[in-house]
Formats: C-alpha cells, structure tokens, sequence
C-alpha cells in the first residue's frame, strides 16, 4: 500500500464535502466538477510522497487551492474581456510623428484631387457605396440608372484613385 492510497480514499470517501469546498469558491457546478477531477488527479498521481498528518484536511487543502487558482485566473481573464483589451494590440505602440501626420494629409488631399477630377455623377456613386455603405441596387435607384453602370462608375472611380496607392506604400 503506498502512502497515496489514504489520501484517494479519503478523497473518494468525503468526496461531496470537497465538492461543496470547489463550489463555494467558483460557484459553477461544472468548474467545480474540473476541479474535483484535477484534484483526484493530483492526489492520485502520488505527487505528494510523504506522509500526511490529516489527510481531510490536506484534501480540503488541494481542493481549495485549485479552485482559488481557478477563481483568480477566469476572474483576470473576465477583465480583459470586459474592457475589450486586445493584448496583441495592446503590444503595438502607435507612433504618431509629424512626417507621418504630413504623409496622410498630403494623401487625402490626393485623394480629393483624384475624386474631383471624376464626373459629379460617378463620384457621389463612389461616395455612396464606399462611405454610406449603400448596395449597388440602392445606389442605381438613388442616381436613377441601372446597377450595371453603377458598377462601371466605381470602378472608374477606383482606376482613378490607383495613382494614389504610391503615395500610401510610402
């Protein structure tokens, strides 16, 4: 008999007291049943080779130190839920710098010479659909053509802003 087996036993044994211990600290039944297993787990896997002088209490023990780490992490986690941090982004710092405010300026002001140039008619077809997020269908009933030539205006209108892709790869 190895010095383990006592423990499973009296794990086993007072198996719904510990449960309760779990539940106490996460208040779910199925985190709780987690816990009860990695519990049983530690304990059966003789991790703790040496002889224990309360044995309840040294299961109670494992229990609730499981499901205080339990608690702690869904709790840490839950934050960064709850605040929509991104941890990825949060990585990333953004720079503003002022070349880098000049650089956008000078390709919006691009970008409106290129539009201006276009006809009052396929422009406000490439407004429509690019900033009012309006389908193909509603912008041809809008402007009062057809959905073909409301196809034909946005791509004339995206041929002419190509000339300004330099200016966004710099």
């Amino acid at each position: 008999m190895s010095l383990q087996t006592p423990l499973v036993e009296i794990f086993v044994q007072h198996r719904e007291q510990l449960r309760r211990i779990a539940m106490s600290i996460v208040r779910t039944a199925d985190f709780a049943d987690e816990i009860m297993q990695d519990a049983y787990l530690k304990l059966a896997d003789g991790s703790c080779m040496r002889s224990v002088q309360k044995p309840l209490f040294y299961c109670c023990q494992v229990v609730r130190n499981l499901a205080m780490d339990h608690f702690r992490r869904r709790t840490t986690e839950a934050s960064y839920r709850s605040f929509g941090l991104d941890v990825e982004e949060m990585a990333r710092p953004t720079l503003v710098t002022p070349e880098k405010v000049l650089n956008e300026k000078q390709v919006i002001a691009a970008l409106e010479q290129a539009l201006g140039r276009l006809p009052e008619r396929t422009r406000r077809a490439f407004e429509l659909y690019r900033l009012q997020e309006m389908t193909q269908r509603d912008i041809a009933l809008t402007l009062g053509c057809s959905a073909t030539l409301v196809n034909f205006m946005i791509r004339d209108a995206l041929d002419a802003l190509q000339g300004c892709r330099n200016l966004l790869d710099d």
